[in-house]
């Protein structure tokens, strides 16, 4: 097996070709978390479950693949990248075929639990073999392709799942990644180096169950805190008692870090050796908190609001998608010739600007058309934020610790994200609330007076499934074409309301993190 040293030269004989191996297998984890979520309808009918079970099938993985990544990243700097990537692809393909089979529920929770471990074996093997191969003048161009590869995934994933769905059906949507995993684990072997670093690392297991108690804790309790109205789960265990756990694990995580006197799971010198690494997680950190709940936000308005098909809100992102592609690779380049400093900054920045252009622009009645321009400066700007990002997040991070890294920044990541979905959720959910009752009142006087009160209800009871009222059973049918008629538009404005100050909610925070980008250190 061969050994890590920070050259100047690749460690690799076709480190471009390596690269699209490694990114494939990253590909398709990203793409079925998007496919899945498009199916949830059809789950819910073909495995006769209830709506909050198939949410735990979706969630499932994301908690096990958030709370994995700082184990499994440092197990590559142990056993070798391509070890863990091979384990990983595996246990995902198997997986992959284990929910197309299922038939329950059960089954299909279980089999999702073993994808979020297959993806988190996966995901920093990535990320350390771009440093293992890549010299560092040429890291910004391989972030880049990595970056373009993987923002392809949100939007294929609808317009692929809306197909399979439509035409194979939803054990298809899990079948798809086993020919696809088999060439990649093959060519992996084929074409990947054995790499790990020379020196022998030895496992920190009580700083495994630390870590994955605390983070367990964490993501769970965001994860699950909307749902139990961020109260009581059972008897005396609440999501405030769990996140507390959780946090009070962390905290002793650390302190075991610094006390132990063997070989820590997350070391110390990453965040001094590192020259941007914990900026870069910071920054990474409230991007993340900032961005993820766009996509959320905006195809509940194209779906909902605007009464497009999965298939129609996927074509209508695509440019987005393409334009994010694009941007990851010109930013891969820019930040070798110039640094991925100023890059993020702008990125950042142009970002912002491009959020900022879609609360003016979307409207109850905005066309596909008037969006466009928003959506191509939120998908170029958000190409050329997610390179730089990794760039100056691992920019002199020893290559021995390369796993770590890799871990630690897509853990914080991670929790940045689940944090932002519950985040702006609720900022989303009272917004919904308090416009919908105001454009209910306002339109209830269309309707005869014995309606009015029930339509206000309707209206408001709608807001917490993000769908408009319907209209009670037995009206006569000028009444039921008022009532739906005026639901719909109440529901349509109030949610184009609460999704601007959800928009400029993010646009806050997209703004903190340009303006942390001049705490890391000029290279």
């Amino acid at each position: 097996m061969s050994a890590l040293n920070p050259v100047e030269s690749p460690s690799a004989k076709r480190p471009w070709l390596v690269l699209c191996v490694l990114c494939t297998g990253f590909f398709m984890s990203l793409l079925d978390g998007t496919i899945v979520n498009i199916a949830i309808p059809t789950l819910i009918t073909d495995l006769h479950t209830s709506y909050d079970e198939v949410l735990w099938i979706v969630d499932a993985y994301l908690l096990v693949f958030s709370v994995l990544l700082v184990t499994t990243g440092r197990l590559g700097d142990r056993f070798g990248y391509r070890r863990l990537f091979l384990i990983g692809i595996s246990a995902f393909t198997v997986a992959s075929a284990l929910c197309g089979l299922s038939d329950s529920p059960g089954q299909l929770l279980a089999a999702r639990v073993l994808q979020g471990v297959g993806g988190a074996m996966l995901f920093p093997q990535v990320i350390a073999s771009i440093l293992a191969i890549f010299p560092p003048r040429q890291r910004g161009r391989a972030f880049g392709v990595f970056g373009a590869i993987a923002g392809f995934a949100p939007i294929v994933g609808p317009i692929g799942g809306g197909f399979i769905l439509a035409h194979l059906g939803r054990r298809w949507i899990f079948f798809i990644n086993v020919p696809i995993g088999v060439l990649t684990a093959l060519l992996a072997l084929a074409f990947v180096p054995a790499l790990r670093p020379a020196r022998t690392h030895k496992l920190d297991l009580v700083g495994v169950a630390l870590a994955t108690a605390g983070l367990s804790g964490i993501v769970f309790g965001l994860i699950e805190g909307e749902r139990y109205d961020w109260g009581t789960i059972t008897g005396p265990i609440g999501i405030t008692s769990i996140l507390l756990a959780g946090a009070l694990l962390l905290v002793l995580f650390v302190v075991w870090q610094r006390v132990q006197r063997g070989e820590p799971l997350v070391p110390l010198e990453l965040f001094t050796s590192g020259r941007g690494f914990p900026a870069g997680n910071a920054i990474g950190f409230v991007f993340q908190l900032g961005m993820i709940g766009i996509s959320l936000v905006l195809v509940v308005y194209l779906q909902t609001a605007r009464g497009y098909s999965p298939l129609q809100t996927g074509l209508v992102l695509l440019p987005n998608a393409v334009l994010t592609a694009i941007g990851s690779a010109l930013a891969g380049r820019l930040s070798d010739k110039i640094g991925g400093r100023l890059v993020l900054l702008a990125g950042l920045a142009t970002l912002a600007l491009g959020l900022g252009v879609l609360v003016v622009t979307a409207r109850a009645d905005s066309s596909a058309w008037q969006l466009l321009p928003g959506l191509l400066i939120i998908g170029l700007a958000g190409g050329a934020t997610f390179v730089p990002l990794q760039h100056v997040t691992l920019e002199g991070v020893d290559p021995r610790l390369a796993g770590a890294a890799s871990g630690v920044s897509g853990t914080t990541r991670q929790v940045g994200g689940v944090l932002g979905t519950a985040v702006l959720g609720a900022v989303l959910s009272t917004s919904l609330s308090s416009a919908l009752r105001h454009e209910a009142e306002e339109r209830a006087g269309r309707l005869p007076a014995g309606l009015r009160s029930q339509f206000v209800e309707a209206t408001m009871a709608g807001g917490h499934q993000f769908s408009p009222p319907a209209a009670p059973r037995g009206l006569p049918p000028v009444d039921t074409a008022l009532f739906v008629r005026a639901g719909h538009e109440a529901f349509t404005a109030g949610y184009v309301s609460a999704m601007h100050v959800t928009l400029l909610a993010s646009t806050a925070l997209l703004v903190l993190a340009a303006l942390l980008c001049f705490t890391l250190r000029k290279p």
